[in-house]
This record gives C-alpha cells, structure tokens and sequence, in this order.
C-alpha cells in the first residue's frame, strides 16, 4: 500500500506546474507529462491501492497443523 501511495503522490506531482494568467498563456499546461502520463500514474497508484487493500496473503500452516504430519 505504501508504494501505491508514492504512486499515486508521483502522478499529482507530475501534473503540477506554472498556471496560465490572464494576460499570459502557459503552453506548457497541454504538455504529455501533464495530460497523459500524471493522470495515468495516478490513476495506477488508486488501482494498485485497491488491489492492495483487498489482497489476502496466503495462510500459511499453524503448528497444530504441522504437528498432524
């Protein structure tokens, strides 16, 4: 869950960056990193945090169990 969150905290970083203004227009705001790869990062990270949550690690043997054999 922790590497899903550094995910997911990478992905709204990569969409950050310099606004446009009023009297001055950003290019920058239509840029890859900022429309496709940030979002996508963090959209991963939210599924990854899912899988994360609901994942059930295998039960391993009890010593009861172990001491049948």
């Amino acid at each position: 869950m922790a590497v899903a969150a550094a995910v997911i905290v990478t992905g709204f970083l990569l969409m950050t960056g310099a606004p446009s203004t009023e009297t001055e227009f950003n290019p920058d705001i239509f840029s890859t990193r900022r429309i496709v790869v940030g979002p996508t990062m963090a959209f991963l990270g939210f599924i990854f945090m899912g899988i994360g949550i609901m994942w059930r690690p295998r039960a391993s043997k009890s010593k009861h169990e172990e001491g049948a054999e």
